[in-house]
């Protein structure tokens, strides 16, 4: 699709607040407790570390994201390890946690540097939080580091139903400024990914076509949209 260049959208970044949990209520209460809300910046956060697995668009990249940007506010630097960081620095004594995410896809240099990085975390009293597509028993990983990252917490993130990805898309329409109607929901719901990742990021390029079209958002602009990419 062609490259908008517009400022789309007033929606910030993933925050535990803004991640609509539906089944997955169990891990959202457990890391809205232990990223400490409410207790401000002396927040000490528990070193037993979580995993959260799940299929793609269950919010894995989402919760991940929302507790480094809690950890930012509180003060705290992060160790941040996914698939695309090919050279992975040294651990940094200075980090608050270490964030691991689609673990399962980790190459040989990455899994070593997850399982220093894990060690590390660890010795220092320092929190894990790591997410995959596989439940840690299943994990394609070294044995070390796949039975570290299933010793903790372990979370099942389900995909949410139909009403429940209609209520996040509401949602996030709102927080832009977006008008959704009951048709145009029903059109994007039954004609695109189930995964919710991709209808967010339908809805960030459909607001820039609308605002770049002076458009409102109905099928026939989706169909414009489509048709123009």
């Amino acid at each position: 699709m062609k490259q908008l260049a517009l400022d789309i959208g007033l929606a910030s970044g993933p925050t535990l607040a803004g991640f609509f949990a539906g089944p997955n209520e169990p891990a959202l209460r457990h890391l809205r407790l232990w990223v400490g809300e409410g207790r401000g910046s002396n927040t000490v956060h528990s070193p037993v570390p979580t995993y959260l697995w799940g299929e793609s668009g269950s919010g894995k990249t989402h919760l991940l994201e929302a507790v480094r940007s809690a950890l930012r506010d509180q003060g705290a630097s992060v160790g941040w390890l996914h698939p695309g960081l090919a050279d992975p620095p040294d651990f940094d004594e200075r980090w608050g946690a270490v964030l691991l995410d689609d673990v399962d896809q980790y190459t040989a240099v990455q899994q070593h540097a997850a399982f220093n990085w894990f060690v590390n975390a660890q010795s220092l009293q320092r929190g894990v939080v790591a997410a995959g597509a596989l439940p840690p028993a299943d994990l394609p990983l070294r044995e070390d580091l796949r039975t570290r990252l299933g010793w903790g917490h372990v979370f099942h993130l389900q995909l949410l139903g139909e009403s429940e990805r209609r209520a996040v898309l509401r949602q996030a329409a709102d927080g832009r400024g977006v008008m959704l109607t009951d048709d145009v929901l029903d059109y994007v719901l039954h004609r695109f990914s189930r995964d919710l990742g991709s209808l967010m990021e339908l809805l960030v390029q459909l607001d820039g076509y609308a605002l770049q079209t002076q458009r409102a958002i109905t099928i026939p602009l989706i169909r414009s949209m489509l048709e123009n990419e």
